[in-house]
């Protein structure tokens, strides 16, 4: 498996994307993409020779984030591309990992699948295992 990005946690995309491009040298690699089953908006940032930035933001109060951004936001989780889903699955979860989210379209990836899982270390990760991402700008 390989890091394909890291999720931070944000109030605001448009005051994110600001952020990492002032502060960092990021620029916004995708358009915004509005996920209706995990209720944020999330966008891609990148910079060239530095892993890719996804900024999440909750859709409203619902959102699972929500409570987590009301706090300050932050590190959500590390996202790790597999060649296969299924199978990275279940061989994390006989290694003591928890799965927080089955796997489930994920808008962000043109509708591949993706999944969450919480390790003993008291990270979340998601799990992918395509290179597709929102719509490049």
């Amino acid at each position: 498996m390989i890091i394909d990005h890291i999720g931070i946690a944000v109030k605001s995309l448009e005051e994110g994307i600001q952020h990492w491009t002032r502060s960092f040298g990021y620029r916004q690699m995708t358009e915004i993409v509005i996920n209706t089953r995990q209720k944020v908006k999330v966008v891609f940032l990148n910079k060239e020779n530095s892993l890719t930035i996804k900024l999440i933001e909750p859709l409203d109060d619902n959102s699972p984030i929500s409570s987590f951004v009301n706090k300050g936001g932050g590190l959500h989780h590390i996202c790790f591309k597999c060649d296969n889903l299924k199978d990275k699955l279940t061989e994390l979860k006989e290694d003591g990992f928890r799965i927080i989210a089955r796997p489930q379209p994920g808008e962000a990836f043109e509708n591949e699948d993706i999944a969450f899982l919480f390790s003993r270390m008291g990270l979340n990760i998601e799990l992918i295992a395509t290179d597709k991402k929102a719509k490049i700008i």
